[in-house]
């Protein structure tokens, strides 16, 4: 079988939406989505607002990005607020839970889904850039989770988006930022031992190649308009992922349903490592 069309992708994204409305399973709940307003992030805020939880969208410095995040959440029925927070930078998380806290006073469900999602080659490599990497992507998600901890409700959630890059090496030029997301999958497996006592459940899910505007550039650029059949191919399922994809995947970990599941590496790569 062929690799599916660009517009056949896109009508089973749609009809994922459709089917993947499951209103109701996370009411009660509050959630805090890093990086939420724009790409997976705000796929994932906006399932969770489907959902039934209350979602704190943050950006970093999108606010008007954030704003419409919201209002797309609100107009679906859920509830959500936008807190805005610099990432990567001394007292990033302390800041960002100091704005979580004047919406809401207490947290189920916490998605470290912000990062910088590029580097330059080892050879080029400079040291204030792995330094930045390493940063926004691994030292923000570590305090960011172990503040969350202090307001998270036991039988919570943690979920930390990952790559499959971590896993695999098929994108060696770009090894500094599949090193950040290798240190998170091991935050992820140890911090489920530290909270699971409490009943937290923690796991990362590790998408592949996704089409969001950070990928517009190359997957839909004019001067590379083979990148989309191309990125296609690399998926066992023959299309390009997109922030449904994704979100699907955190929602079940966030739900009852993945409450048996923790300090595990979701492949969501669709097949892309097989």
């Amino acid at each position: 079988m062929g690799a599916l069309t660009e517009k056949t992708a896109e009508q089973t994204t749609d009809a994922a939406l459709r089917a993947g409305a499951s209103g109701g399973r996370l009411d009660g709940r509050t959630a805090l989505v890093t990086g939420g307003s724009r790409g997976i992030g705000r796929g994932i805020a906006e399932r969770l607002g489907r959902d039934g939880a209350r979602v704190g969208v943050h950006y970093g410095s999108n606010e008007a990005a954030a704003k419409e995040t919201v209002a797309a959440i609100e107009r679906a029925g859920g509830s959500a607020f936008a807190i805005g927070a610099e990432l990567g930078v001394p007292g990033d998380a302390a800041a960002l839970w100091e704005a979580f806290d004047a919406h809401a006073d207490g947290l189920d469900i916490l998605v470290n889904n912000a990062g910088i999602g590029t580097s330059r080659p080892f050879a080029d490599a400079e040291e204030s850039e792995f330094d930045r990497l390493f940063a926004v992507n691994t030292k923000a998600p570590f305090f960011i989770a172990r503040l969350g901890a202090e307001r998270m409700r036991d039988g919570g959630r943690i979920i930390n988006i990952s790559s499959g890059l971590a896993r695999a090496a098929v994108m060696p030029e770009i090894l500094t930022y599949a090193m950040t997301k290798g240190a998170l999958d091991v935050f992820t497996q140890n911090l489920s031992k530290v909270l699971g006592p409490r009943g937290i459940t923690v796991n990362s899910v590790a998408p592949g190649i996704v089409d969001t505007d950070v990928n517009a550039a190359w997957l839909r650029g004019e001067e590379n308009k083979e990148a989309w059949a191309g990125a296609a191919a690399i998926s066992a399922l023959g299309r390009v992922g997109t922030p449904q994809d994704i979100a699907d995947a955190v929602a079940f970990l966030a739900s009852e349903d993945g409450r048996w599941v923790t300090g595990h590496w979701l492949d969501a790569t669709g097949g892309s490592l097989s």
